[in-house]
């Protein structure tokens, strides 16, 4: 499979079952109306752990801009591929998003509440304040992206601090990973993320989670639909792709 296609498959089914959980919560006469917030941060880190588990061999599952500038800043992913990735997962946000209106559509037309119905697509500040609201976006991503270079880096360090792919144990060489377990930690990372830091903005942590939506917001003919709230919409985008180079100059400093 082609990896962008695999990128594109991957952000969609992010968006399908993290926006999914969000319309069961927020939408009205709904199974999980009212579930809270847990069930939504435990909704999001699943949705990240099938997306990874599923995509991740074919393309790395970025599923993420953020991710993607951050591996290819610290030398881990090529720079040239870097703008093809960001577009595919931009078209999974939208295509994953679409899926969740066509999931619950019937739901979105029972919802008066133009806020909600935004919230099923992208994320909201519950207290409008620019400087502090891309702050939170940034710290969130810094953590992720942090999280994720450790990961795609694995290793045995060596005696002189080196870091090997491989050791020899009993005249064998042993590889280090977790193959798809890998997603795991992942799925585990967002989720936390989701419940220490997710309570000022939602944490978008990723600009094709937060844009592709959006623009299926503005696309989609949604019953009691209002504003898209583009005049947000650039804190979801440039602070974790701020958050992703942040992430990556921690990661090349811990390791020179």
């Amino acid at each position: 499979m082609s990896p962008f296609i695999a990128e594109i498959i991957g952000t969609a089914i992010l968006i399908l079952l993290g926006n999914g959980v969000v319309a069961n919560v927020l939408l009205n006469k709904t199974n999980g109306k009212d579930g809270g917030w847990i069930v939504i941060t435990w909704g999001w880190g699943i949705a990240v752990f099938v997306a990874v588990f599923t995509m991740g061999q074919f393309s790395g599952a970025h599923i993420n801009p953020a991710v993607t500038v951050g591996l290819a800043m610290a030398g881990l992913f090529e720079w040239s591929l870097v703008p093809a990735y960001i577009v595919a997962q931009i078209i999974g946000g939208v295509l994953g998003a679409f899926l969740v209106w066509l999931s619950y559509k019937d739901h979105f037309h029972e919802t008066r509440d133009e806020s909600l119905i935004l919230a099923c697509h992208s994320t909201i500040p519950n207290i409008r304040n620019y400087p502090a609201n891309f702050m939170t976006e940034t710290i969130g991503t810094l953590l992720l992206v942090f999280g994720v270079l450790y990961l795609a880096s694995p290793g045995f360090i060596g005696a002189n601090g080196e870091l090997l792919e491989t050791i020899v144990i009993d005249g064998n060489e042993v590889g280090f990973g977790l193959g798809a377990l890998s997603a795991l930690p992942v799925g585990l990372l967002v989720l936390g993320i989701g419940l220490s830091l997710g309570g000022p903005t939602g944490y978008a942590i990723n600009p094709a989670r937060d844009l592709g939506p959006r623009i299926a917001h503005a696309l989609l003919p949604i019953s009691n639909k209002g504003s898209s709230d583009w005049a947000y919409s650039w804190v979801p985008v440039a602070a974790p792709i701020a958050g992703g180079f942040l992430a990556a100059g921690l990661y090349l400093l811990l390791s020179s």
